[in-house]
């Protein structure tokens, strides 16, 4: 049974760590991005889509983008942003921030970084004072036993 109190919170730390580095990863190519190049896009498609509200439970909605763009030396490239501004919609001109070397890592939110770091930071907080609390858990069980 005292194995129970080590697994669990070392599988829930193990998330907590991929959600970190997740975090970390977006806000890193966001940024490079940023730093990258530009080029004028087209919104070609705008959806939604909703997790949730079976029981009681609360919906959760999601605005989705889907953006062309032509890169610096003529390829075209499209893709898909999660929650963008609701005043883009569909045929809309746009700015597209791309990292040349990766043009399909591609973001149309305006440059804000500022508010990344601010975000990145309150997750990684989150995450890791998550992950803390289950590791200080796991040394107050250890000397009980």
């Amino acid at each position: 049974m005292e194995v129970f109190f080590y697994i669990v919170p070392s599988i829930m730390i193990s998330v907590a760590l991929v959600g970190i580095t997740a975090v970390v990863r977006k806000a890193l190519w966001v940024n490079r991005a940023w730093s990258g190049a530009m080029a004028e896009g087209r919104c070609l498609r705008m959806f939604t889509t909703t997790r949730g509200g079976s029981g009681d439970s609360s919906v959760s909605t999601t605005l989705h983008h889907v953006y062309e763009f032509t890169t610096r030396d003529g390829r075209a490239v499209r893709f898909e942003e999660e929650n963008g501004p609701a005043t883009v919609l569909e045929g809309d001109i746009t700015t597209v921030w791309y990292i040349p070397d990766r043009p399909e890592r591609a973001t149309a939110q305006a440059p804000a970084r500022g508010r990344l770091m601010a975000g990145t930071g309150c997750a990684l907080v989150f995450l890791g004072g998550f992950a803390t609390g289950l590791v200080a858990v796991m040394v107050q069980f250890s000397r009980h036993f």
